[in-house]
């Protein structure tokens, strides 16, 4: 019942496309724009293609944030985000996080999950092309990604507790607390750094964990 409920609210946030042109990626929209692809049966013994267009960026709590479904090339449905556009054997589904892209995913009918297969010109498909190309690299990237945000997150709770143990009433009872790690000024301003520079690489690879990358961004 709740997955039907979802579904139709999915539903009342997409518009019929306008038929206009997919426009090819350009290298200057690599900060902004992701664009996937995904090719479907057409049931006619060929494929059809369908092409999910995204601004990052956007909030998502906005009734301005939408992602635009294209079919072989054309405005096939706009949506609000998150979006879920259905298609033949499932539901395109498509989030927004703070760094990037959430979920682009093809969920068939029988819950299975596929990634959509980022533009290769995009900053998606080129962190894609890197970890075929450079496998190992790409997994040390991961990991230090990883481990700053676990970093970041340890850094955080220790500076939350002791604010909070500080409290004359929560001190009574739990006594006062100090965080091991003060940063300096400087050190949190590159720590930040580090921090957003983890979550957008983890954003190109569509990772997305509600404690790491939810809390950092």
């Amino acid at each position: 019942m709740f997955e039907e409920m979802r579904n139709r609210r999915a539903a009342r946030r997409i518009t019929p496309g306008d038929g206009r042109p997919l426009r090819p990626f350009r290298w200057w929209q690599l900060p902004y724009r992701s664009l996937f692809y995904l090719r479907l049966p057409d049931g006619g013994g060929g494929q059809a293609v369908y092409a999910v267009d995204v601004r990052r960026g956007q909030d998502q709590t906005s009734a301005q944030a939408k992602a635009d479904l294209y079919l072989d090339g054309r405005h096939h449905a706009r949506s609000r985000l998150p979006a879920a556009f259905p298609v033949p054997g499932g539901t395109v589904e498509v989030r927004l996080s703070k760094f990037g892209l959430r979920r682009c995913h093809y969920v068939t009918t029988k819950g299975t999950e596929h990634l959509l297969v980022p533009d290769r010109d995009s900053a998606e498909g080129r962190r894609a092309h890197l970890d075929r190309a450079h496998p190992a690299l790409s997994r040390g990237i991961g990991a230090f990604s990883l481990t700053a945000l676990v970093v970041s997150l340890a850094v955080l709770a220790g500076q939350l507790v002791e604010h909070i143990t500080a409290v004359p009433a929560v001190a009574e009872h739990v006594g006062a607390l100090t965080s091991p790690v003060h940063p300096s000024v400087g050190g949190n301003i590159v720590l930040t750094l580090i921090t957003l520079s983890a979550g957008t690489e983890r954003a190109l690879r569509l990772r997305y964990n509600r404690l790491l990358d939810g809390t950092a961004g």
